[in-house]
Parts: C-alpha cells; structure tokens; sequence
C-alpha cells in the first residue's frame, strides 16, 4: 500500500513539472512570436492603404481615428497626405451581413467621395465565391466596376435590392454585404447616414446613433433565395 502511495505521488508531482514546463514553454513561444506578428499586421495594413490611395508623405497609421456607426461597429479611417494636403482616405469597414458572417474591407475615397480603390482584408464567405469580391467589382463587365463611383450621389446596392451594380454570380448576399461595407466607409467620412443604405452613423454633434433596419428584412428575403441557389 504504501508503494502504491508512493507511485501516485510520483505521478501526481511529474504531471505538475510536466505542466509547468509546458506553460512556461507556450508562454515562452508567445513572447517570441508576438512582435513578429505583430509587425506582419502593420505591414499588411501599411500595403492595404498604399494600395488604395494615391501616393502620400504622412503615416496615415499614426493620423488613423475612429468613428462609431453603431454600437459594437466602429470604422477607422486612415488619412493619407501630400506635403500636408489631404489626398484620400482609407477607411476600413466591417459588415455582419455575410452569408457566413464577418467582411472586413478598406475602401480608399478622394476628399469628395469618390472610389479609388478597394481592399477585402478577411472573410469567411463560401470558398470560391467570397474570393470573387476583390476582381469582382473592380472589373469592367456590364455594371460590376465600382471604382470611380461618388458616394456623396448615391447609395450603392445590387439590382435585387433596386440598385444598379451587378452582384456576384450565385452570391448575392455577399455582395450585399461588400457594398453595405463600402457604403459604411463613406458615412464614417462624411457623417451621414442614408436611410435607404441601412448604414448607420454617429451624430457628430449630438453624439446620437441612427440606424436603419430595413435592409436587413430585404436581405432574410433575399438569403432564403441565395440559401437555395447553392444547395442546387
């Protein structure tokens, strides 16, 4: 009895060192890793924003505020300058309307309103179809481009919600949600909120939030229809 008691004492106490050592081990891996990763993100926002705005002499990075459009839904906007002349901006969005959740993007606007560029930085949208964002609405096909496009005139939807821009082949619902991403870039900017778009923006004298929820009964309706053109 008493070896016995011996040997789960043992086992108890190599069990502790074992988990010890192990934390100590990831903790330790962390610490490494922390700094590279972090440096691989600043790069990656770094050439999203060249790659949306004109060139520029400041560190938009560093210039970067942010706007809430609704609680738990905040926009960032990255200013990009030449010899102190605000050029663009880059102004990164998220949108909860994917067929499978989260589209974050960085759409880069001239001072007036107009779309430089685009950026899809993360989704998690159907493989193959989500992808087609980035060429998709910067392709010169029928009324796929967006690029050039003043927000400041209109609201951007797919024609199924009675806009004019042509949704992505069997992914109607995420092009909904790209184009509600990108519409949300420019009332962060400009501090207007459509009521036709469903983006919302915060008021930036009263500090009061608006939102509108009809599109996303348009967009159940228009789910149910995307949800059954896949499984066929």
């Amino acid at each position: 009895m008493a070896k016995l008691e011996s040997t789960f004492k043992n086992m108890l106490l190599s069990l502790m060192i074992i988990c010890i050592l192990s934390g100590a081990v990831l903790a330790g891996v962390s610490e490494l890793t922390r700094e590279p990763i972090s440096l691989a993100q600043k790069k990656k926002l770094e050439n999203a924003i060249r790659e949306v705005v004109p060139d520029f002499d400041n560190d938009p990075a560093s210039e970067m505020y942010k706007v809430e459009l609704a609680p738990k839904d905040t926009a960032i906007i990255y200013p990009a300058k030449k010899e102190g002349k605000l050029i663009g901006l880059a102004i990164e969005t998220i949108s909860m309307k994917g067929f499978s959740g989260e589209i974050r993007i960085i759409t880069g606007l001239t001072p007036d309103g107009k779309i430089i560029n685009y950026e899809v930085l993360s989704h998690a949208e159907t493989p193959g179809l989500g992808d087609k964002m980035d060429p998709w609405f910067k392709t010169e096909k029928n009324n796929q481009n967006i690029i050039g496009e003043n927000l400041s005139n209109r609201i951007l939807k797919v024609k199924k919600e009675g806009g004019s821009v042509d949704a992505i082949t069997a992914a109607t619902i995420t092009s909904v949600a790209f184009l509600d991403a990108v519409n949300k870039a420019y009332a962060a900017y400009s501090g207007k909120t459509d009521s036709d778009s469903g983006a919302t923006s915060t008021d930036t004298n009263s500090g009061a939030t608006t939102q509108n929820n009809n599109s996303e009964v348009e967009e159940k309706t228009d789910g149910s229809s995307e949800a059954t053109s896949k499984n066929n």
